[in-house]
């Protein structure tokens, strides 16, 4: 479906409001409503969307209006209504009919006046909303409890409420042909790198589909590429705290409608493993959290594979760690063990969230039973097998970015079955293919395991340690700011 071609607006109302009656397809769609109206012995009609409009607002304006006289408009008739008869703050003129369907079916209101070669256009919409509650998926401790929401023009607001720099960009764009997803893309002008801003702006303005169904997540499978690799190459966040932060670092936002999560760009791999709560502590117990996250994330990937390979072969571990390892396998292989608690944890998981919040409870006694007790006691598991995978589990779920705990849970299963099939050889290539995948890795041209690969040290002391944010002050050379001093 192509760009439909200008139509004209003619003086003549009921072409106009013919045009805009069949296509709007208004005698089919009952929340399309059309107004037939007549002020100051002229004619007019609205068009609009039910649901879509501010009641009050709109009376107020038709009362308005209903009280004019014809000879208040008798003269620079489009000049009067738009700068002194219509007291709004947001209001246009279109000259294209196609262009006014396009702005109906978004929200505003369309005013046909007979006479008149434009259309005006009253943005008095209002959406179903939610209030800002805090995210589920990033809770603090201590820290503000507002969270982005799925009216674009809120999260805006949430966004200039924190960043009141004067040279903070919030340019709208439009993607799909026939969703007309509203898109804002953010940035400090004066620390944003331009080359990077106009990459992700050309990425944007060259996806061509008919909508976004999923929101941002589609818009992310355009602009990022490598479909098929597991990893993300943005960061998801719904605080606004967390995007004001990355903006200030020089880091592009991208604000999709109807989605509560914004897009951060670019982002490496060391940026899904950070989490507000390290920064609303002091910098010695942020760095203790850091540091206990990094071990959760890596027991998450490596403690599985490991356990496997020490238990095949105990003859590669020391005498005094003898112990690790079973003293009876069970009836099951330890391979296959493994693999049915993985998808069995992954189906737990789909459960729970289909599952209504009445019957949690009795899921979980489920679960425990099911997987714990009985599965013991049946011989289908060994206690060992479930006491690491629960451990590993629990790795999965302290990962900050959901998306990064889903990667490297593929990533572990990759792992595990390279152990199992080629032993420590399988183990050690399967590593060395994950590093390589890694290192090659770029988000808009940015390295993804920047600052290892390649090595800076000064920013790598920042992503193992939780520095005092007195000292943090440089921005991150890697999204070459404009102004890097902070």
């Amino acid at each position: 479906m192509h760009e439909k071609e200008k139509k004209p607006v003619s003086t003549q109302i009921e072409e106009n409001t013919n045009y805009l009656k069949d296509s709007l397809a208004v005698d089919k769609s009952f929340d399309v409503i059309q107004l037939d109206l007549e002020y100051a012995e002229r004619k007019m009609a609205m068009f609009l969307v039910d649901g879509f409009v501010k009641d009050d607002i709109m009376h107020y304006l038709m009362k308005l209006l209903a009280g004019l006289k014809a000879d208040q408009l008798e003269e620079d008739t489009l000049e009067k209504l738009l700068k002194t008869y219509i007291p709004y703050i947001e209001i246009e003129q279109v000259d294209d009919l196609n262009q006014v369907i396009d702005l109906v079916l978004a929200g505003p209101t369309a005013l046909l006046v007979d006479g008149i070669d434009k259309v005006i256009m009253i943005d008095a919409r209002t959406y179903p909303v939610r209030g800002p509650q805090e995210p589920d998926i990033e809770r603090v401790v201590r820290g503000s409890r507002d969270g982005y929401v799925e009216t674009i023009v809120f999260n805006t607001a949430l966004t200039r409420r924190r960043v009141r720099d004067r040279s903070l960009r919030m340019e709208y764009m439009q993607v799909g042909r026939r969703s007309k997803t509203d898109i804002v893309v953010s940035y400090i002008e004066d620390i944003a790198d331009p080359e990077l801003v106009h990459k992700i702006k050309d990425a944007l303005s060259k996806i061509d589909t008919d909508g976004l169904p999923m929101g941002e997540k589609t818009l992310e499978e355009f602009i990022a590429g490598r479909h098929w690799n597991p990893y993300p190459m943005v960061r998801y966040t719904e605080r606004p705290d967390t995007a004001a932060a990355h903006l200030y670092e020089g880091h592009v936002i991208i604000m999709v409608d109807g989605s509560p999560s914004v897009l951060i760009t670019p982002t490496t791999f060391w940026h899904h493993l950070q989490h507000a709560e390290e920064y609303r502590n002091k910098p010695s117990v942020g760095a203790y959290l850091r540091f206990v996250r990094f071990i959760a994330v890596w027991s998450s990937i490596f403690l599985l594979p490991l356990y496997y390979l020490f238990a095949v072969q105990p003859d590669l571990l020391p005498e005094q760690f003898s112990y690790i390892g079973p003293n009876d396998t069970g009836e099951v292989p330890l391979f296959l063990q493994f693999l049915i608690i993985e998808i069995g944890i992954d189906i737990l998981r789909m459960a729970a969230i289909h599952t209504p919040s009445s019957l949690a409870t009795a899921l979980g006694l489920v679960a425990a039973l099911m997987i714990g007790q009985v599965a013991v006691e049946v011989g289908l598991f060994i206690n060992e097998v479930i006491l690491y995978l629960a451990i590993a589990a629990i790795g999965t779920f302290a990962t900050p970015s959901y998306e990064m705990s889903l990667a490297n849970r593929l990533v572990r299963i990759f792992l595990l079955m390279s152990t199992a099939l080629f032993g420590v050889y399988g183990f050690v290539i399967a590593v060395l293919l994950w590093l390589i995948l890694l290192s090659k890795m770029k988000s808009f041209d940015i390295p993804y395991m920047w600052p290892f690969i390649p090595f800076n040290f000064r920013a790598f002391r920042d992503v193992f340690l939780r520095s005092p944010m007195p000292l943090k002050n440089r921005r991150p050379r890697f999204l070459h700011p404009k102004d890097p001093d902070r």
